[in-house]
């Protein structure tokens, strides 16, 4: 089983509208929505927007389901010049840029406990969506998606981060649930279709050009989802 989140019922509706013989459970005021795509089994959740609401849904839906891998879907500001508004960044690994403990000597970004900046993403996910995204002809990179509660409109702060993490992009909830899984050894790649060049310049009616753009993110997570079961489920064979 896939898990799939995103913050946004908009990140989700599509695949939502996919579903066969959908079932909803609903856990700490999160709807968990499971069924299949196709013929992968999946569960859908809308975590809502924030570190915390991502970093709940994704514990929950690990502990209560059965998945061998989440994938976070939606939207992001781009933080590089690479990426334009409607390309597809996909995570190498994840951080938290307001994460700060600097006063007490460490490196800003490092997670206390698990002392790392940088979260790992699954290597071979990032791939099997790579190759997702060029079939269906859209633009992506690979690299580090940065996560913190703010909306980066702001290009002091864009720079800062850029700089800082040679992140590619910047959202509000990869870097939480890529924390979750790493404790819990759950593999997980975050994609994000580019909505804002996250400096103050976003769409006038953003609420409906996120719409557009999650067109995307939906269409190749669709397709993730089964290429990574099918992955997992020809390795656990050969064990």
């Amino acid at each position: 089983m896939i898990g799939i989140i995103g913050a946004m019922q908009v990140e989700i509706e599509g695949l939502k509208a996919m579903l066969s013989e959908p079932k909803t459970e609903t856990v700490s005021g999160i709807d968990f929505i499971s069924g299949r795509l196709g013929q992968t089994s999946v569960v859908l959740a809308v975590c809502g927007v924030g570190k915390v609401f991502a970093a709940l849904c994704a514990q929950t839906m690990i502990l209560r389901y059965p998945v061998d891998a989440v994938i976070n879907t939606g939207v992001a500001g781009t933080l590089c010049r690479a990426l334009g508004i409607g390309d597809v960044a996909i995570s190498s690994d994840v951080v938290q840029h307001d994460m700060d403990t600097a006063g007490l000597g460490d490196p800003v970004g490092m997670i206390s406990g698990i002392d790392i900046i940088h979260i790992p993403a699954s290597r071979t996910m990032a791939a099997l969506v790579e190759e997702i995204a060029k079939e269906e002809g859209c633009r992506s990179i690979t690299g580090t998606i940065a996560t913190g509660d703010q909306f980066l409109c702001d290009r002091e702060r864009k720079n800062w981060i850029r700089s800082t993490f040679n992140a590619i992009a910047g959202e509000m909830e990869g870097g939480s649930i890529g924390q979750v899984c790493y404790v819990n050894k759950v593999p997980f790649v975050i994609i994000r279709a580019i909505s804002d060049d996250a400096d103050g310049n976003a769409p006038e009616d953003f609420p409906a050009f996120v719409e557009q753009v999650t067109h995307t993110s939906i269409r190749i997570t669709a397709r993730a989802a089964a290429a990574v079961q099918e992955r997992i489920d020809h390795e656990q064979s050969l064990d």
